[in-house]
């Protein structure tokens, strides 16, 4: 008897002792935050919650489980996916429908997270290409057929690319989705290129009129190559593929000078273009040659689309342009620039986490990179609240002026 009360006592001191334990690694960790915002609906009231967040202050949540659209079998997945659209809960505005847009969107995992993305930038008068890696499995590539075959401005790209990070291969799969999408000759007004663990920080009509401030001129910001980076177009590289470890090996061979005296320059992957400036990139020789010159260089999507809008004269150029534009907010681990990752660092970049939301809520960029929703999902979640309840009060301040 005494011994089964002793093996009571000691299983009950040992269940205090893990739970003790898990509690501190709720609080004090953002990774362990799981929870569901209670009313999704179109958040009729605000949530306190994600207000805290973005206020910077902690609070307890119990484990929950993201929200995503279900997939089949069973159910009309195209008919879930499309109650949760962000636009269908907010009317959309004749400034938006005037402005249409096109995406090119990269993917290679984290589908579920790709889905938040999507439902908060579809709208219907827009295009997008979808980009799915080559490498990726069967069963990824069958989502989002699945999800572009619910939409008719929706379309995967009419080549996949194995993606090597860092290799010519990511910059052929934009290159890709961009001849597409000049192909179908819509009346798009810029170009704006996602990874699929993206998420926006402004709604549709702020994103349309901060590309309206730049008058028809690119958004590709980047400089003069830092020290750090001239190596990366000095040197031949060439894409490793394998099973296991696919990646981009530096060889000893040094690289000839850019075709047509081209000064390079060094930058964002990302861009917002006109449709004149895609034109000019799918048929200006300078461009091809570019092109071609950069296919053994080192992550070419960071030279390719500044050093053609730093040319004089090519359509909607920028010779004289900078780190400006606004494109993305990123937490480099290298960079001294914020309050350090809350979630964790993937090849120095920042999966962010709940006390990431204060710093991103401070931030004036169109999207922030990057994001996982299984890993963190209130983050994802409180930016999906933010961006809805923004939406909801343009389209009143619209329809009381009339707008």
């Amino acid at each position: 008897m005494e011994t089964r009360q002793v093996r009571f006592v000691t299983l009950l001191l040992l269940m205090v002792v893990v739970s003790s334990y898990w509690f501190y690694r709720i609080q004090s960790n953002g990774s362990w935050y799981r929870f569901k915002i209670p009313d999704r609906s179109l958040l009729p009231g605000d949530s306190p919650v994600c207000d805290s967040f973005f206020q910077g202050k902690r609070v307890f949540l119990w484990k929950g489980a993201p929200s995503a659209a279900p997939l089949p079998p069973g159910g009309d997945y195209c008919g879930e996916l499309r109650a949760l659209l962000h636009y269908t809960r907010s009317p959309l505005l004749a400034e938006e429908t005037s402005f249409p847009l096109a995406f090119v969107v990269t993917v290679h995992k984290e589908f579920e997270t790709f889905e938040s993305l999507f439902k908060a930038i579809y709208r219907p008068h827009n295009l997008y290409c979808i980009h799915v890696d080559g490498k990726s499995p069967a069963h990824f590539h069958s989502k989002l057929q699945l999800l572009q075959s619910c939409f008719g401005n929706v379309f995967l790209a009419s080549r996949m690319e194995p993606i090597i990070y860092g290799g010519m291969s990511r910059l052929e799969a934009d290159i890709s989705c961009l001849t597409d999408l000049v192909k179908l000759r819509t009346s798009w007004k810029y170009v704006l290129n996602l990874c699929g663990q993206d998420y926006p920080l402004k709604t549709n009509l702020e994103i349309i009129r901060h590309l309206k401030i730049f008058k028809g001129k690119n958004i590709t910001p980047g400089i003069l190559p830092p020290a750090h980076a001239r190596d990366r177009t000095r040197f031949a590289y060439k894409q490793v593929l394998s099973a296991s470890r696919s990646h981009v090996a530096r060889t000893k061979t040094q690289k000839s000078p850019p075709p047509h005296n081209l000064t390079i320059y060094f930058g964002s992957a990302y861009y917002a273009l006109t449709i004149e400036f895609v034109e000019f990139i799918l048929k200006d020789q300078r461009a091809l040659d570019l092109l071609n010159w950069s296919k053994d260089t080192y992550s070419p999507d960071e030279h390719y689309w500044v050093t053609l809008n730093r040319i004089p004269g090519v359509p909607g150029s920028m010779p004289s342009a900078a780190w400006e534009g606004n494109l993305r907010a990123i937490k480099w681990s290298d960079q001294k620039d914020h309050d350090g990752c809350h979630g964790h660092y993937v090849r120095n970049v920042c999966i962010y986490g709940l006390e990431d939301l204060k710093w991103l809520s401070e931030k004036d960029c169109l999207f922030a990179n990057k994001f996982e929703l299984h890993a963190y999902p209130p983050t994802l979640e409180c930016l999906e609240y933010r961006i809805l309840k923004r939406a909801r009060n343009q389209s009143i301040i619209a329809s009381q002026t009339g707008l």
